[in-house]
């Protein structure tokens, strides 16, 4: 945490910095109110328009930062809570790591709407869906530009809201609902940790704003790794677990495909699920007094790689085999925070936004192409029809992959140096994750674009090329995805590293806290070039393997009611976790919530209440009968009750 500043022209700052999330916003209300009413056109405009904007504002917000000395800012709004000595103000923190993530964000959204303008035009819920998208920019900017854990909260919540409309967003049918439902539920698990790591930090630290809390953590005399810092850090994880897709609470990212290719990318590339990595890289001084949790997020994440690249071997929806494909990044880019390579953390995730955004948009063409059609058992040849999609696809795929001079390269090659200087076992997995993800990622390409058509007479009369609206972002995507890994060359080649340089005053508490965790690489050259070498050989010799078996042997993934084999088997139905989860959570609670609807709601509540009410009723009903209107009965009852009294009174008395 740098020096906190207040810039000359303070008033018009707050203004432009507001109208970041604002304009996003407005498109929200706009497009929700006018949904059917509005022209498909005004509503793209709309929708893109207001993104376009907040992303040129970002520009322009960057540029100002950096002509100003890079000094980082808050813009106050006015007190949101103020209860007793808590006080929580609606204000943003501008600063490196914040104009980072504002401008990832609203540039690959503004390329994810423009190509949701053509794709979703046939949708009769058009102006809905960008409502949707729009709100969804609006929680994410929230998210990352706030400048205290409750604000950073709120956005949380609201990405996962939007999260849960756009994945059930065609809920006419119940599987999409249910992939909606188990997404929103999933991540409710993660986020009561991080809501309780916030409780604790206030506890703690007596604040939630980021510069108090980062102030007093630099100065924390408790040690490190206090039971107080690991407590903290572990429940602030187990909300990145959720949102960002880890073990244990991973299964719900697969499932969200069910959304529009359009939200895959969303959630996907830039925005949702790298929530948990900028959550953990803003707390970054807490995790350096923690290094017991960064070991469990370094095993946590190797893990995720492995188990989800494995998975994605044997898929064959290629919406699918992406969403593995970005637990499994996801993976990585935690390894990377779990031995401390924050900056190379991020490079992943700026690079991963750009190949990974680049390739859900390609299999949407793809699929817009085929009819609807996701298997890529019926697809085949689709190269001489759709030449646009499939060169951005291959770019997206050779950056994946690790391939020089794709963006993937660098980050990739940069992560796994800092892993194998933190353990060779890590490093190893590493590796291996990376040979799997060549394979599965060569594999969908050559399946989908090579050898010949395997779908329908009337799937092959339709195959066409996008249109521009979607055919423009895929190039923009390819480009970056070329280009965009130079900001990060290794400094073994002589070259500055722009990204970790500009990021570098973010860390500068963590250094106070535990300054050697968080030295550059210290490899010498030769292993330096051995490792990149040996990051390209294992991409390369998995794609190899992936050319022979589909495009030389034309090999064509075996049918579900064909024998897969055991371990095929296996695999393919995603290590049985969803039947596990079901066993022993699922169904355990909803027999104990059967249980106690029928015992304590119904025999128990119910019986007690209803027992009441008949005991009235009946009392009344009995005692109605008294009422007969015949005087001597009254007298007797007024002379017997008198006797009853003096009765009472002569022997209790």
């Amino acid at each position: 945490m740098q020096e906190i500043v207040m810039p000359s022209n303070n008033q018009a700052m707050a203004l432009l910095c507001l109208l970041v999330p604002v304009l996003p916003f407005l498109g929200f209300v706009l497009n929700g109110l006018g949904n059917r009413k509005l022209a498909k056109g005004l509503v793209s405009l709309i929708g893109c328009g207001t993104v376009l904007a907040s992303f040129l504002i970002s520009i322009y917000l960057f540029l100002d930062f950096t002509a100003n000395g890079s000094r980082a800012y808050m813009v106050d709004y006015y007190d949101w809570i103020s209860v007793g000595d808590m006080r929580i103000g609606f204000s943003f923190l501008i600063d490196q790591l914040t104009l980072f993530m504002m401008l990832m964000v609203t540039g690959i959204g503004f390329f994810i709407h423009l190509y949701s303008a053509g794709y979703m035009s046939h949708d009769v819920n058009f102006g809905k869906f960008f409502s949707f998208i729009n709100l969804f920019m609006f929680s994410m900017l929230l998210l990352v530009m706030g400048s205290n854990y409750v604000l950073m909260f709120v956005g949380w919540e609201g990405v996962g809201l939007c999260s849960y409309l756009l994945i059930g967003f065609w809920n006419i049918n119940p599987s999409y609902n249910n992939a909606a439902k188990k997404a929103f539920v999933m991540n409710r698990i993660g986020d009561l940790g991080f809501l309780l790591g916030i409780f604790l930090i206030f506890m703690t630290f007596g604040s939630v704003s980021y510069p108090q809390v980062f102030i007093q953590a630099a100065q924390y005399t408790g040690g490190v790794d206090s039971a107080v810092m690991i407590t903290i850090t572990l429940l602030l994880f187990v909300g990145a677990m959720g949102k960002s897709a880890q073990i244990p609470l991973f299964t719900w990212l697969p499932d969200a495909m069910a959304g529009p290719t359009p939200v895959s990318a969303l959630i996907h590339a830039a925005t949702m699920v790298t929530a948990g990595i900028y959550m953990v890289v803003r707390s970054n001084v807490l995790y350096a007094l923690a290094p017991s949790t960064l070991e469990v997020i370094a095993i946590i994440g190797a893990a995720t790689a492995v188990l989800a690249a494995t998975i994605a071997l044997v898929q064959n929806d290629i919406k699918k085999v992406l969403a593995y494909s970005t637990v499994s990044q996801l993976g990585y880019m935690f390894l990377a925070l779990g031995v401390m390579a924050f900056s190379s953390s991020l490079f992943h995730v700026l690079t991963h936004a750009f190949f990974k955004a680049l390739l859900f948009l390609g299999a949407g063409s793809v699929i817009h192409a085929m009819s609807n059609e996701q298997d890529i058992r019926s697809m085949g040849g689709l190269r001489k029809y759709l030449p646009i999609t499939f060169v951005t696809f291959l770019i997206g795929t050779l950056a994946i992959s690790g391939i020089p001079p794709f963006a993937g390269f660098f980050s990739k090659d940069e992560l796994l140096a800092h892993t194998y200087q933190h353990s060779t076992t890590l490093w190893a997995l590493g590796m291996i994750t990376s040979f799997m993800t060549s394979f599965y990622m060569f594999r969908l390409l050559f399946l989908t674009f090579f050898g010949t058509f395997r779908g329908t007479v009337d799937q092959k009369n339709h195959l066409h090329e996008s249109p521009a609206s979607m055919t423009i972002p895929l190039i923009v995507l390819a480009v970056l995805s070329t280009i965009g890994g130079f900001i990060g060359m290794p400094e073994v080649f002589g070259a500055e590293h722009v990204l970790a340089n500009y990021l570098s005053p973010i860390f500068d508490f963590a250094r106070v806290a535990n300054g050697p965790a968080l030295a550059p690489i210290q490899l010498d050259h030769a292993t330096e070039y051995m490792l990149m070498g040996l990051s390209v050989a294992v991409a390369v010799i998995a794609a190899i393997i992936a050319y022979v078996m589909y495009v030389s042997k034309k090999t064509v993934p075996a049918q579900e009611k064909e024998s897969l084999g055991t371990v095929h088997n296996f695999l393919y139905n995603k290590y049985y976790i969803d039947e596990l989860y079901n066993t022993i959570i699922v169904r355990p609670v909803m027999w104990f919530s059967s249980f106690f609807h029928r015992v304590v709601d119904t025999l128990i509540v119910d019986g007690v209440v209803n027992g009441f009410g008949k005991f009235v009723s009946g009392s009344g009903r009995t005692l109605r009968y008294a009422q007969s209107g015949v005087i001597g009965f009254y007298i007797l009852v007024m002379v017997f009750s008198i006797v009853l009294i003096l009765f009472l009174n002569f022997f209790i008395g």
